[in-house]
């Protein structure tokens, strides 16, 4: 196939890419700024540019743009760049894919499981209603601004996203240093649910919705096996063979990103089922989390 991919160059795109051309697939990027040169095709979401004739032919589109939401504190201006970076880039790619003669014939578009907002221990499959924080009305405009694609005959499917697992890369690489300092520990009171998925099974569910006809809608990518942060602190700890007795202090974390930021990506509980993965036939390749960390850490069992 040739596969389109927007935010080739994330954590995400970046092993996507990898594992497709390994495949034998063509991969094409999404560049921002620049021509349309070889396998870069030319756009611009800022500035409403996007060099749609070039995209006539691709089999499938991977849109995984956006700007990064742990970055930087969440300013009234930040929350709406990160926004804007997602539904203006959404609508930009989908129209140009929707104007195509020849359209691909399925668009996997990212989303997150802050679809959900704070729900504590409920089971939340594909169907579960969106939350009422920030986050939530970001990924429920997210997805909304894919329906153009969905209307014009193109299979949509919109990946919820839970904590990718990547040494290289997102939250495990920031936990990495204070874990193996001894200095991991729980945060707040531990019971929050945390849905996590291995970055070679995020690669795999996407190609999964890409390959099977049968995936459409929302698809919730995270592990079987959800835990509760306590579980989590823990079990790393234990792969790392370090102590996680004193609780991470969440004043300096507020202080430097905000208490918006800090209580909805750390204290917030989402309890992800992938439902629609598994009715479709996929298989998990580190279904428990000590064989992801183990497997991503490069950390063998004893």
């Amino acid at each position: 196939m040739d596969v389109l991919i927007s935010g080739a160059s994330g954590l995400i795109g970046t092993a996507l890419a990898r594992t497709l051309a390994t495949n034998g697939h063509r991969v094409v990027r999404l560049r921002r700024g620049g021509v349309t040169e070889g396998d870069d095709i030319a756009w611009d979401p800022a500035a409403g540019t996007i060099d749609a004739p070039a995209i006539e032919g691709i089999d499938a589109v991977v849109h995984l743009a956006g700007e990064g939401i742990g970055e930087k504190r969440w300013s009234d201006e930040q929350k709406r760049r990160i926004l804007d970076s997602r539904t203006r880039g959404t609508a930009l790619l989908v129209g140009a894919l929707a104007s195509r003669e020849r359209k691909p014939r399925v668009l996997v578009s990212g989303s997150a499981i802050g679809y959900y907002g704070d729900r504590g221990d409920e089971t939340l499959t594909e169907d579960a209603p969106p939350g009422d924080d920030y986050l939530a009305g970001v990924c429920t405009q997210w997805e909304g601004a894919t329906a153009p694609a969905a209307e014009a005959g193109t299979r949509t499917v919109n990946v919820r996203t839970g904590i990718v697992l990547a040494p290289n890369g997102g939250a495990l690489r920031r936990m990495l240093l204070p874990f193996r300092l001894g200095l991991g520990g729980r945060i707040g009171s531990g019971r929050q649910y945390m849905s996590w998925i291995s970055i070679d099974d995020e690669v795999g569910a996407i190609r999964h919705a890409i390959e099977h006809d049968d995936v459409r809608g929302p698809m919730n990518s995270a592990a079987p096996n959800p835990v509760t942060n306590a579980e989590f602190v823990a079990t790393l700890g234990r792969v790392l063979h370090r102590p996680t007795v004193l609780p991470t202090p969440l004043a300096p974390l507020k202080l430097r990103y905000g208490a918006e930021l800090v209580t909805s990506l750390l204290l917030f509980s989402q309890r992800v089922e992938p439902a629609k993965l598994q009715a479709t036939g996929y298989e998990f390749r580190h279904p428990s989390l000590e064989a992801a960390l183990r497997a991503v850490l490069n950390r063998p069992a004893r």
